[in-house]
Order: C-alpha cells, then structure tokens, then sequence
C-alpha cells in the first residue's frame, strides 16, 4: 500500500516535475522549445552537508550544460548555492559555482542562482556580488516577500545584474518577511517598478494574472528586455499565449529523487499553488 500511495503521488509530482534523470528534464525542455518556450533546468536538492555530494551536483550540471549544447536544446540552468556547497565552506561553494558558470559562458549558456531560506540570504547576494564583477552570464532570484529586498536590488541593479524576481516559497518570520499576500504583491509591484526602469536581462517569475498584466503594461513604457518565467506545469497555456504575443517565456523544470520535499514545500508553504495545479490538470 505504502509503495502504491508513494507512486500515485509521483504521477501527481510529474506534473510540475520532470521525473528523476537530468535526461527526464531535457526532454521536457526540447518539447516546451517546440511551443517556443525555453527550459530553466534545476536539479532538485538543498542544504546539502557532505563535500562529495555537493561535487556530484556540480559535476550533473557540468553534464547537463554540455548535453545543451550537444542537442541545441534552449534552456539555461537554475542552481541552489546550498546544492554547491554554501552550508559547507564558502571558498569551496565559490570554486564550484565559478566552474559552473565559467562553463556555461563557454557554451553561451546562462545560470540562474535560485534564492533559499532566510539563513543564506545575505551570504547569497554578497556572492552573487562579487560574482557579476567577472561575469555577466549569471542571475539571482529576489524575493519579493523579504523586506530586504529592495535594498538588494539596488544593489544588484548598481552592477548591472540581472534579477528574476519571484515572490518567495520558504516559511519566513513576520520581522523579515511579509506574511500577508496582498502586502507581498504591492512589494512585488514596487520591485518590478524598479527593476523595469533600471534593468536588462530579468526575468518576471509570477503566475499572478494581475503581476502579468501590470508587466505586460511596463514593458510597454519601458520596452525592456525581460522574459516571464513560471513553473513547470502552471498555467501552461498562459506560458504558450505569452509566447505567441512575442514575449521571451521560459519554464522553470526541476528534476531529481528528491521531488518529494520540493512538493510539499509547493505545496504547503503556498497553498494556492495546488488550486494552480488542480487549475493545469484540468485546463492544461
């Protein structure tokens, strides 16, 4: 019993997430490439504690960024600083994602550096930071339910960084983070105010009809280069009609034995996320 409820709640899974093998999310890519949308490839995992593990997701995405090449498949790669090494030794962390990013810029490929839980938030920014002082084919996710954030976009848009604004998945204290959802959006519409007058190369990771429309009004004003991001299995048909308005649309597609965890944080962190999903399964 126990094995059948844990499959029927991967078939359920596998609608937001690839499946198990890098090769389950490439495949996902190359058929969202056929409705002109790209792939924002993640492996699943965080806080990992043991070296040898965190040198085995670095060496996956090594993988993973020259399969992309190989096929000319159109999509990046997302990863979480915890995943490289962070929660470990910083030293170690920055000589693993500076490997991953340096590879992807010499297959004209782009990193997306996911934003984590309130712990690695700052430590996060401050490398990302210094990161953009040597490349320019890497981003990070701001999340606009943090009450720092502002203060880190600036900061980032000062070097002209490239910022993926979203709203945020993790349960954060009252003191740092906005708890109530219409105090996140107006946070959320305040950012990407900023960000659409001082920004290139950003992305607007909402699946908020309202977010989307006011973006749809700024790019308008501002004629900014900027794409939509969504997850995976959300609003699908949104993704291709966005697309087929012209708008650069990517999905974000995450892969990986740990789907589990990633879920049920979706899930019960951001209960509206699974009317989205029972919305998708029932609309497409």
């Amino acid at each position: 019993m126990a094995s059948l409820w844990s499959g029927l709640l991967f078939q359920t899974a596998k609608h937001w997430i690839a499946g198990e093998s890098y090769e389950d999310a490439l495949n996902r890519a190359a058929r969202s490439n056929g409705h002109k949308i790209q792939g924002i490839v993640n492996l699943l995992g965080e806080e990992i504690t043991a070296r040898d593990d965190a040198s085995a997701a670095t060496q996956e995405y090594l993988e993973i960024l020259k399969i992309i090449a190989i096929r000319k498949i159109q999509s990046c790669i997302s990863i979480k600083p915890t995943q490289l090494g962070l929660g470990i030794d910083s030293t170690f962390f920055e000589e693993n994602l500076g490997i991953v990013v340096s590879t992807a810029k010499s297959l004209n490929n782009f990193v997306w550096m996911d934003m984590e839980g309130s712990t690695y938030t700052a430590e996060t920014v401050d490398s990302y930071l210094e990161l953009i002082r040597k490349f320019d084919n890497v981003g990070l996710a701001v999340q606009a339910y943090l009450k720092r954030s502002e203060e880190d976009a600036n900061k980032i848009l000062d070097l002209k960084g490239k910022i993926r604004l979203c709203k945020g998945a993790y349960n954060e204290s009252p003191e740092i983070a906005f708890k109530k959802r219409a105090d996140i959006s107006r946070n959320y519409s305040k950012l990407m105010r900023v960000i659409f007058e001082r920004g290139r190369g950003f992305a607007i990771a909402t699946h908020d009809e309202r977010l989307i429309h006011e973006a749809i009004t700024l790019s308008n004003v501002h004629h900014a280069d900027f794409e939509f991001e969504m997850l995976m299995g959300i609003r699908d048909k949104r993704k291709m009609g966005l697309a087929q308005m012209g708008y650069r649309v990517s999905e974000y597609i995450p892969f990986g034995k740990r789907w589990w965890a990633y879920s049920k944080r979706r899930i019960s962190e951001h209960p509206s996320n699974i009317f989205l999903l029972a919305r998708s399964l029932i609309s497409g």
